[in-house]
C-alpha cells in the first residue's frame, strides 16, 4: 500500500475508533452530538453574513454542512475504507491529496469532540452531582472544555486543513480539464463504492466555481475562526448561540 493510501486509511481508522468509543459509551454519544450541534449554530451564526451573501452563501453552507456539520458520515467513510487503494488510483493525484486533508481533518475533529465530551463529563461531575446528567451547552461550558482538551498547535491545524480543503476546491476550478474529468468518472466512481466522495468533490467543485473566486471567502473564515481561538485561549466564554 502506498504512503498516501496509509494516511487515508489511518485517518479512517481514528474516526472509527471515536466512532466505537461512543457507541460503547451512550452518554458519551450525547455529549459529542451535543457539542457537535453547538458548534454547527455557532458557525452559523459566526458566519451568517456568508451564508446570506449571493455570493459567498453556496460555499459557506458547503463548509457548514460538509466540513463542520453534525452530520452522520459513517456511510462515505465506510465507502472510503474499503477502497482506498482502488481511490488512490482511479483519482488525479491532486484531489487524492485533498481526500487525505478531509481524512486528517476529519480524524483530529472527532478525537477532540470526543475529548471534549469526556472533558465536559468530568467538569459537571466536580461541579456536584446536580448538573451531572445536564447536555445543556452554553459558552462558558463550551469554552472551558474547548481549553482543557488541546493546545494552539492542534486547534491551528484544524483550522489549516480546514483551509487546504478549501484552497483546493479553489484550485480545481482553475483547471476545467479536471471538472470534465469528474465527470467522466462519475459512473466508474458510483460503480466502485466511491459514490459519496465522488459527490462531495462535485458539490465543492460546483459550489467553489459559482463563487468566482474564494481568496477573500476563505480570508474571511481564516480570520475569524483564529480570532476566535485566540480570545478562548485568553480565557473568553464562547459565544452564546441559540440551538
Amino acid at each position: 500500500m502506498n504512503p498516501a493510501s496509509e494516511q487515508i486509511l489511518t485517518s479512517l481508522q481514528a474516526v472509527a475508533a471515536q466512532r466505537a468509543l461512543r457507541k460503547q459509551d451512550a452518554e458519551l454519544g450525547r455529549r459529542v452530538q451535543a457539542l457537535k450541534a453547538y458548534q454547527h449554530a455557532r458557525f452559523m451564526q459566526t458566519y451568517a453574513d456568508l451564508l446570506a451573501h449571493p455570493r459567498y452563501g453556496g460555499a459557506a453552507l458547503f463548509f457548514l454542512e460538509d466540513l463542520y456539520g453534525p452530520g452522520d458520515f459513517t456511510s462515505r467513510d465506510d465507502q472510503f475504507a474499503r477502497i482506498v487503494p482502488g481511490l488512490v488510483r482511479m483519482f488525479p493525484r491532486d484531489i487524492v491529496a485533498t481526500v487525505q486533508s478531509l481524512g486528517q481533518l476529519h480524524a483530529l475533529s472527532e478525537g477532540l469532540d470526543t475529548a471534549m465530551a469526556v472533558a465536559w463529563r468530568d467538569m459537571l461531575a466536580a461541579d456536584g452531582p446536580g448538573d451531572a446528567g445536564s447536555l445543556v451547552v452554553d459558552g462558558p461550558c463550551y469554552g472551558r472544555c474547548w481549553r482543557s482538551v488541546a493546545g494552539p498547535a492542534e486547534r491551528e491545524r484544524q483550522i489549516a486543513l480546514m483551509l487546504s480543503v478549501g484552497e483546493a476546491l479553489e484550485g480545481y476550478t482553475r483547471n476545467p480539464l479536471l471538472r470534465t474529468s469528474l465527470r467522466l468518472m462519475r459512473g466508474p466512481a458510483q460503480a466502485a463504492g466511491l459514490g459519496a466522495l465522488q459527490a462531495f468533490l462535485e458539490r465543492g467543485f460546483d459550489t467553489f466555481r459559482a463563487m468566482r473566486g474564494a481568496r477573500e471567502f476563505l480570508a474571511v473564515i481564516a480570520s475569524r475562526e483564529r480570532a476566535l481561538a485566540a480570545a478562548l485561549f485568553d480565557g473568553a466564554d464562547a459565544p452564546t448561540v441559540v440551538i
